[in-house]
């Protein structure tokens, strides 16, 4: 069963309103033991239409005072870890060499947002790399990414670009994708992530955008597990109360099928294995 959601979101995120107590009254409420405030960081981060460029500057000393209060709130009752999802770009890779020197986490994501410049949850990105395009440049993106930056835990969501893939109009197309048309860009990316001892992020997030499956979706996990990955992280990516542990159960009856036996949960930047 799983017990522990790595991934989720609070006010301190600039695409989120939730207050820390309710994201951990409805991981109580849906029985967990430990919950990981993960807000982004995303220095950077292009204009977009609908926020100012600094809407992803975590603001890391309220926040981290924050989240402590939240677990000496909680004591007894429920793990808080503190977390960051770090959005990998080039130019922000010597900022957060310097954030993780300074400050203490339990746990850190490393995810892409942006590419070329462009936010992908946006047209402008798929009108210069429409559909299949777009999710190639994505993974290359990627590859290049962490090979600059190793300082993560965990690889957060992988094929998160499906989940807003569109054509050159703007228009979304179709987010399934077949692993064998981009299994030269995707497996260096896995190879990588176990080469370099990381965890590979499971989110469940692709249920509640009615993908039907999560990110990233089973075959790239099946790859995953046939090269010998092990180290899994699992997160709802919840934004709001409601989205916490979203579809947990739904989540591990694939991980088992999978082969599966364990997710990996953080304290101190050191995972631990946890049995389902």
């Amino acid at each position: 069963m799983i017990l522990a959601d790595c991934h989720m979101h609070s006010l301190f995120s600039g695409d989120s309103e939730a207050p820390l107590a309710e994201q951990a009254e409805a991981a109580l409420a849906k029985g967990l033991e430990t919950i990981c405030i993960t807000d982004h960081e995303d220095l950077f981060y292009p204009e977009i239409p609908d926020g100012p460029s600094d809407i992803f500057d975590l603001d890391i000393p309220a926040y981290q005072a924050a989240v402590r209060a939240l677990r000496d709130q909680y004591a007894g009752k429920l793990n808080v870890r503190t977390g960051i999802e770090l959005g990998l770009a080039p130019q922000a890779l010597p900022s957060y060499r310097d954030i993780l020197e300074k400050f203490h986490f339990d746990f850190v994501l490393g995810s892409i947002h942006v590419v070329d410049g462009y936010d992908i949850y946006y047209p402008d990105y798929w009108r210069e790399h429409p559909g299949e395009q777009g999710l190639r440049r994505y993974f290359e993106c990627m590859l290049e990414q962490i090979r600059a930056f190793d300082n993560f835990d965990s690889l957060s969501h992988l094929d998160y670009a499906a989940r807003v893939l569109m054509d050159q109009d703007g228009n979304p197309v179709d987010r399934h994708y077949r692993f064998s048309d981009f299994s030269d860009v995707i497996d260096p990316v896995l190879r990588w992530v176990i080469d370099h001892d990381k965890a590979l992020e499971v989110n469940t997030a692709g249920y509640k955008y009615g993908l039907g499956v999560p990110n990233p979706q089973p075959e790239v996990l099946s790859r995953y597990r046939e090269l010998g990955g092990e180290k899994i992280t699992i997160g709802s990516d919840g934004h709001r109360p409601e989205h916490i542990a979203y579809d947990f159960k739904r989540c591990e009856d694939l991980l088992t099928t999978l082969g599966f036996r364990y997710y990996w949960i953080y304290q101190d930047r050191t995972g631990t294995p946890v049995a389902f």
